[in-house]
């Protein structure tokens, strides 16, 4: 029964990994919910580490190795350090799935600036990398120049890397060992840089059996360097029948995403210059189940969500200027090839608020709904947010009660009460709203007054969209 209750303690806990406040609180339960909890939370270290826990972070590391190593560094310098000395109570290390090598290099250059920095480096790397730890998650930073396969039992440990994030700018020596640990691997991550590209980079790309996920980021645009984007487009053929989720951050050069007939998750992003992106023309992605797209053509959009056969349930389109026609065109293709929709940020223009109302009685599967108004690109525009709310209250589906609003200027408190008295009886709102500019605190006292009513769970205000995630209500 013990045995049990431990695993089933053990799956609950795992649903709560992305909630790392939660776990922290019940670390303190007992020592079988800590002992579950403690290799959760040093899966992957890295994720929540903020600059002022570097201290903090670097003792925990360095309490596993040598007295004779820290001994080296116990000056007044650092006397941070003295707390290292503490026989840590689990070997942390150990739980560790996610090795992070950029994050080690800014806490080391943090702390140490100034210093000779190798020795550490090269401390902290045998402390992770040996035949007790196994990574799956495996990230590199900018240049990196180390050649971590040479690391004994370096092997062993990586020999389940699933994951791999990397500059391809990176040392042909380090690259070459690097082939060899990542034949394995499912995802990859490379950020593309202005100059010395290694086109090796080649050879770590085609090595793994299987790439599923693949994510070329380009830094920097520079028209020099088509030639090398196209090798690296063309060097995914082929994995093109196993790829499933695929971002770029800049036009595809080439055709290659007309072979990718499995992709489940696209994610396009112009990130430096307006483009025509005619590349993805007619194209058709059947299992297509996820779509994010910024600053591209609404016209290349609109194409491919009709080209899709029912799997589409997310949808993310933002910073891309279009006109009426375009943007009523979007939204009759999303209502009548995305039945299973789920989840939707998308620019509702005024002359279309009509078609809101249709997309909402046909995708009755909607469960998160961010609404872009007219006049965060033209604040010459009045919303009739009595007509929007009318319509969202009237027409939503059961399973929607998640909301993300964008607007220059906020709907009057009449128009908010009008939205949360229409919405009583329902499940309550989970309300988001993003405003560069807030004045006073009036809307903030009246939901707050609707949270005590139960009709509003919860409610945040953004002064920016980059930092509200988009689909996630907290």
């Amino acid at each position: 029964m013990s045995k049990l209750n431990r695993d089933i303690i053990y799956l609950i806990l795992q649903e709560l990994q992305e909630d790392k406040k939660s776990l922290y609180s019940c670390i303190s339960v007992d020592k079988t919910w800590c002992e579950i909890i403690i290799p959760i939370l040093w899966s992957n270290p890295w994720k929540y580490l903020k600059i002022e826990n570097y201290k903090l972070l670097f003792n925990v590391i360095i309490s596993h190795s040598s007295n004779n190593f820290k001994n080296n560094f116990s000056n007044q310098k650092f006397n941070f350090l003295k707390d290292s000395y503490q026989k840590p109570l689990f070997n942390y290390l150990n739980f560790c799935k996610h090795l992070n090598l950029s994050e080690i290099n800014r806490l080391i250059n943090s702390l140490f600036e100034g210093y000779e920095i190798s020795t550490i480096r090269n401390e902290i790397l045998n402390l992770f990398v040996n035949e007790n730890t196994k990574f799956t998650h495996l990230y590199l930073p900018y240049r990196f120049d180390y050649q971590i396969h040479l690391i004994p039992g370096a092997e062993k440990c990586f020999s389940d890397l699933k994951f791999l994030s990397c500059s391809v700018n990176i040392n042909d020596n380090a690259l070459t060992g690097l082939v060899e640990i990542c034949k394995s691997i499912k995802e990859l991550e490379l950020f593309i840089e202005v100059q010395n590209n290694n086109y090796g980079i080649v050879q770590l790309i085609e090595t793994p059996k299987k790439l599923s996920n693949v994510r070329f980021l380009i830094e920097t645009y520079s028209e020099r360097n088509e030639p090398f984007y196209e090798i690296l487009e063309k060097s995914l053929i082929k994995h093109a029948n196993h790829i499933q989720y695929f971002k770029i951050t800049k036009q595809p050069s080439t055709k290659i995403l007309s072979s990718f007939v499995n992709l489940k998750s696209l994610e396009l992003f112009d990130k430096y210059r307006p483009l025509s992106w005619d590349c993805l023309d007619n194209l058709s992605f059947p299992s297509l189940q996820s779509l994010k797209a910024r600053s591209v053509p609404i016209k290349v959009l609109t194409n491919i969500i009709a080209n899709t056969v029912g799997y589409l349930d997310e949808i993310k389109i933002d910073h891309t200027s279009h006109n009426e026609i375009g943007n009523k065109l979007i939204i009759q293709a999303i209502y009548k090839n995305c039945p299973n929709l789920k989840f939707l940020k998308l620019l509702f223009k005024n002359s279309n608020i009509l078609e809101l109302e249709k997309l909402l009685i046909s995708c009755q599967h909607l469960n998160g709904l961010f609404i872009i108004f007219e006049d965060v690109w033209d604040v010459s525009v009045t919303i009739d947010y009595n007509h929007v709310f009318e319509i969202l209250t009237k027409s939503s589906p059961i399973s929607l009660f998640k909301f993300k609003f964008h607007y220059n200027r906020e709907p009057k408190l009449k128009s908010f009460r009008l939205f949360f008295d229409n919405w009583e009886g329902r499940h309550p709102m989970l309300l988001q709203t993003v405003q560069y500019r807030r004045y006073g605190n009036e809307h903030f006292n009246l939901i707050e007054s609707y949270k005590t009513k139960g009709i509003v769970e919860k409610y945040d205000n953004f002064l920016s969209e980059d930092i509200c995630e988009v689909f996630k209500w907290v």
